[in-house]
């Protein structure tokens, strides 16, 4: 009986100290699910939230955040506008016409103010001219101006060498050998002839692209043209020491000029190694024409070559680069 009772007693005590455990678990859940809910609720609250100018902070309890900036708060009904960020946009974009890049050495096309050119190449006698000329080369320099990119002004120097024909030496052999009889030694006549001009010369651009181009040219000046027949002569030269040689060259024995007005006109194309290249070379093709006036032939006046002075015309091609 005593066993009894005194397990009696101990279970009495186990059992109290379990349900006042449980009580207080229950009581503390009860807090925390009470402090949990508080803090939801002040999330939820649409106070917390002011779309105006609110900075979210955390709360003082150091729970949640919120974002409230104080009942006495007031939402202006600009504040949820877009007017205020009008001020801190960047202004609108200028708007630019064609670009000028106008200067003392350029246009306002970008294109150069001044022109050069030098070139090289030959020249083919036409009609009449094929009498008394054939093929040979020429040069040519230039300078100008150009006003833009599509048209410009040349000023240009060529020098433009001709040959004889052999039948104009056969000719020209009989003609010295009656006029001077045996008192000149005439072997080994020789001759040529030249053209050296002055002229002005507008060049009109009419396509250009990034790397090829074409032009048209024409132009007029002044034609000096000169044949001169040669006969082989041995002279002697003595250099600064003294020592002397022998050579032989053909020394010039007559020698006939005409003047002249003159006109040209051609096609040419360009073709620069880079877009963004100054320089381009250039091939083209003109026609010259010279208005040489013809001269009677007379003995007496000793105008022994009057194909010197008939008109001339021919076609030089010429390859160069520009600048």
């Amino acid at each position: 009986m005593r066993i009894n009772r005194s397990f009696s007693a101990a279970l009495c005590r186990v059992s109290a100290v379990a349900l006042f455990a449980a009580s207080g678990s229950v009581v503390l859940h009860a807090q925390q699910t009470a402090a949990t809910g508080t803090v939801i609720a002040e999330l939820h609250q649409p106070a917390l939230f002011n779309l105006a100018a609110a900075t979210p902070r955390l709360s003082d309890d150091g729970i949640g955040y919120s974002s409230s900036v104080g009942s006495d708060s007031t939402v202006s009904p600009d504040a949820l506008s877009f007017k205020a960020d009008d001020a801190l946009q960047p202004p609108p974009r200028r708007r630019y016409g064609r670009p000028n890049y106008s200067d003392r050495m350029h246009n306002a096309d970008g294109s150069s103010k001044l022109a050069f050119l030098a070139g090289g190449g030959f020249t083919n006698p036409v009609d009449v001219s094929t009498n008394y000329l054939k093929i040979s080369w020429k040069a040519q320099v230039g300078v100008g101006y150009n006003f833009n990119k599509k048209f410009g002004i040349i000023a240009q120097f060529d020098w433009d060498q001709f040959g004889l024909p052999g039948q104009v030496i056969t000719n020209q052999y009989s003609i010295y050998s009656s006029y001077f009889g045996n008192t000149a030694d005439l072997t080994g006549l020789d001759g040529n002839t030249h053209v050296w001009s002055f002229t002005l010369n507008p060049t009109y651009n009419f396509y250009q692209g990034d790397s090829y181009g074409a032009y048209a040219v024409v132009g007029a000046g002044f034609y000096h043209k000169v044949t001169q027949f040669t006969l082989p002569a041995t002279g002697q030269y003595c250099d600064y020491y003294g020592y002397c040689y022998t050579y032989s060259a053909n020394q010039t024995f007559d020698q006939y000029t005409s003047n002249a007005p003159g006109i040209n006109g051609g096609l040419g194309m360009t073709w620069k190694p880079s877009r963004f290249a100054n320089q381009k070379f250039y091939a083209e093709a003109r026609f010259v024409h010279n208005f040489n006036s013809a001269r009677a032939y007379s003995v007496a006046a000793t105008n022994l070559y009057p194909g010197n002075s008939s008109t001339t015309s021919y076609i030089p091609v010429t390859i160069g680069i520009r600048f």
